[in-house]
This record gives structure tokens, sequence and C-alpha cells, in this order.
């Protein structure tokens, strides 16, 4: 009896000792990379949006998170969201009651591509969850349910959108005339991806600032299936438990408005 025992207790440990963590983070070069394997965390995870803006930092202790990062674009000028939030199954915030949106004549104007930009998704199945990087219009299966997500953009893979999403605009020559979020500059990123069914996520500090076409070829080299961007620049901000604190605003952090949680 005592050798059974035995042997199951080692067996046990064994298992234990090469469980796979739900939550991966390495830190290398200037950027951390997370990556939240298997099923179970896939229903801890939960995007939410602020009434009033708040940093990272408070959002991380207000709902007890295991991990925060900052998600979609807002109006600064008024708090109000730029992008699609979908809270345990229902729009929690919506951009186009965003008046600033229709006032202003370019916005306006390509108005469809701002409210079609890329989004995360956490989709359940038959009870089953996976996760969906695509733009905002694409419906869901059949008995498919967005549980939540939240919209930014541009999708990076598997090809960039940047024209399609309203990130540059040409002229009729060709010349990029217009730039939004910075997507050509050298600046801190907070990036989704997906590979092999797990959701991974990049924060690409100041340390080691990118352009968008620099952050296309990480995630190719990693691997990555699809990949997207939140907000990033200032707006980069990460933390997990009360061992990592990044933000991108002199150490401050900056108001936001939306978030991605990870909860116990």
């Amino acid at each position: 009896m005592k050798k059974i025992l035995l042997i199951a207790f080692l067996m046990l440990s064994v298992n234990v000792v090469y469980a796979k963590p739900s939550i991966e983070i390495e830190y290398n070069n200037g950027i951390y990379h997370i990556i939240l394997s298997g099923n179970k965390i896939k229903k801890r995870i939960n995007f939410v949006a602020s009434d009033s803006l708040m940093t990272n930092k408070e959002v991380h202790k207000q709902t007890r998170s295991v991990l925060t990062i900052n998600a979609g674009y807002f109006d600064p000028e008024n708090g109000k969201t730029i992008s699609y939030v979908v809270t345990d199954r229902n729009t929690s915030v919506d951009p186009i009651l965003n008046e600033n949106l229709l006032k202003n004549p370019i916005l306006n104007k390509n108005l469809n591509k701002i409210l079609n930009r890329t989004e995360f998704r956490v989709v359940e199945c038959n009870n089953k969850y996976s996760y969906q990087i695509v733009p905002h219009k694409n419906s869901v299966d059949f008995g498919c349910n967005i549980i939540t997500s939240a919209q930014g953009g541009p999708m990076i893979l598997p090809e960039l959108r940047l024209e399609e999403e309203l990130f540059i605009v040409k002229d009729k020559d060709g010349n990029i005339i217009r730039e939004s979020a910075s997507v050509l500059q050298k600046t801190a990123r907070t990036v989704m991806g997906i590979k092999d069914g797990d959701a991974h996520i990049l924060i690409i500090t100041n340390e080691n600032p990118m352009d968008i076409y620099e952050v296309r070829d990480l995630c190719k080299q990693l691997g990555f299936e699809r990949a997207m961007t939140f907000d990033g620049g200032s707006s980069t901000s990460l933390n997990y438990k009360n061992s990592i604190d990044v933000t991108s605003n002199d150490g401050s952090g900056r108001l936001l408005k939306s978030f991605m949680i990870i909860t116990k």
C-alpha cells in the first residue's frame, strides 16, 4: 500500500512540475511577451470601459485583476470612446454616440472605416471558447456569441489594413497626407496576437519603440497567425499582480477609457 501511495504521489508531483501556467510572461529587449494558454483562462478575460477616464493601475486595483492592459481608442477632448467594447455579452461603449466623430468632416466622411476597425474577441460556440481578431462588422457563426471584445486597430496580420481602417490617408498620387495613432512613428505599442489557439500580448515599451511595419515583422517572426494593435504610445500600459507596472507617460500613467482584465 505504501508503495502504491508513493507512486501516486510521484505522478502528481510530475504533473505539477510540468503543468503549463495559464499566464507566461517573458521580458526581452524592452518588450513584454505575455502568453495566455489553455481554455480556462478564456473565461477569465473581460474587456471593460470606464465612465470617467482612469489609469490602468487604478482599474487593476479596483477590479483586483491578475493582469490589466490598455485597450481601445478614445477621444481625449470629451472622454468618449472611438472603439466598440463588449462587456459580458453587452455593448458597453459605442463610438457612434461620440458626437466629435460626427462633427469632424474628415472623420464623418470615413465613419464606416472607423466603425469597422479590427477588434479582439472572446467567442463562445457550443460552450467552447475561442479568440478572434477580425474587423468589427464580421459576424459570428450561427449559434455563437461574442462574450467580450474591444476594438482597436489596425489589423497587422494576416495583412496590414492601414488605409481600410483610416490610419493613413493617401492623395491621388499615393502620397500619405494623414496619419493616425502614430502608426508610421517609432513609439510604444500594445499588440494582440493569436497563435495555435492561444492569445499573445506584446507590450512594446519606450525602451524599444517600433513603427507599425516593425511590429508586423516581429509578429511574423513570433509566428502569429493573426495580430492587431490596441491604443499605443502614452496609452501603452501593463499591470500584473503587484510585480509589474508599465506606463509610457512619465511614470504617472495616462488616463484611459477601456481595458482588458484577467480576473483571478
